[in-house]
């Protein structure tokens, strides 16, 4: 699989693999069609699980291999990782204060960023692009990096953090849709703004592959910078949702195996 995805122009690589995280978070939406409710637990386990994931890929495939290329070029290791990082938090800081949005389960009148009159369910829908946006950047920036040749990112391990980011985005389909079909919005509908979620993957997946194959200094900065927005979101969003019920057990559990699970395949494939 990996020879066959060498062939392609790396933009179309970054393109391709995040079609496959928005595919999977389209196919867990499907599943409003199945039922409209979802046990409060599994859902705090799937954030957990989100979470836990995120958490290691931005270690793994993101800030270890900016710290190990800097390192290799002669740099001093922490800057890039320590610019590109904060640079990714504040960005993400900045967009939550500035876009409209509102978070699953709360009221219409809690909704953060600028006031504005919008509908409930495209607010929904900017909350979860404002999540995944991230998660299509730091795809993106893993292709990227390894078609421009460094030999600390390869193509096995970018295919690793697709394939991790894929797995967490089924659940979170389901998590976006459920809810809003719980609150008596037609079944296709919900599936619609569940599968709405992910489209953001693939734009930024290009943008983020594009911007670092052709500007190669960028790369360290890059991969930190994705690294610093996912971990914004985990803790500024996923993991206060997970424990909203004061039930901790499950959402922390549900993290240390998304974490396991992302080491592992990036371990095993890159």
């Amino acid at each position: 699989m990996i020879e066959a995805i060498r062939t392609f122009n790396p933009i179309v690589q970054a393109l391709l693999a995040t079609l496959f995280t928005w595919g999977l978070t389209a196919l867990g939406a499907a599943g409003v069609f199945l039922t409209k409710e979802i046990n409060r637990r599994l859902l705090d386990a799937m954030l957990g699980f989100a979470s836990g994931v995120m958490i290691a890929a931005s270690f793994w495939s993101l800030l270890a291999p900016a710290i190990e290329m800097t390192e290799s070029n002669g740099g001093t290791p922490w800057v890039p990782a320590l610019i590109g990082f904060l640079a990714g938090g504040g960005f993400l800081y900045l967009v939550d204060r500035i876009l409209p949005h509102l978070h699953l389960g709360l009221p219409i009148d809690e909704a953060e960023g600028i006031k504005t009159s919008w509908q409930r369910s495209i607010l929904l829908v900017l909350a979860i692009t404002l999540h995944n946006f991230p998660e299509g950047l730091a795809v993106g920036v893993a292709f990227g990096a390894a078609a421009a040749g460094v030999s600390e990112a390869s193509l096995s391990a970018a295919v690793a953090l697709a394939i991790g980011i894929g797995i967490q985005n089924f659940p979170e389909g389901l998590a976006v849709s459920a809810p809003l079909r719980r609150e008596k919005m037609s079944r296709w509908r919900s599936f619609m703004i569940g599968q709405a979620s992910g489209m953001v993957e693939p734009v930024a997946g290009v943008l983020g592959a594009a911007a670092v194959y052709f500007i190669r200094p960028l790369l360290p900065y890059a991969l930190a910078f994705a690294a610093g927005a996912m971990i914004y979101v985990v803790i500024e969003e996923l993991i206060p949702e997970a424990q909203l019920n004061k039930d901790t057990d499950l959402p922390t559990l549900g993290a240390m195996l998304g974490f396991a699970v992302m080491m592992m395949l990036d371990v095993a494939l890159g």
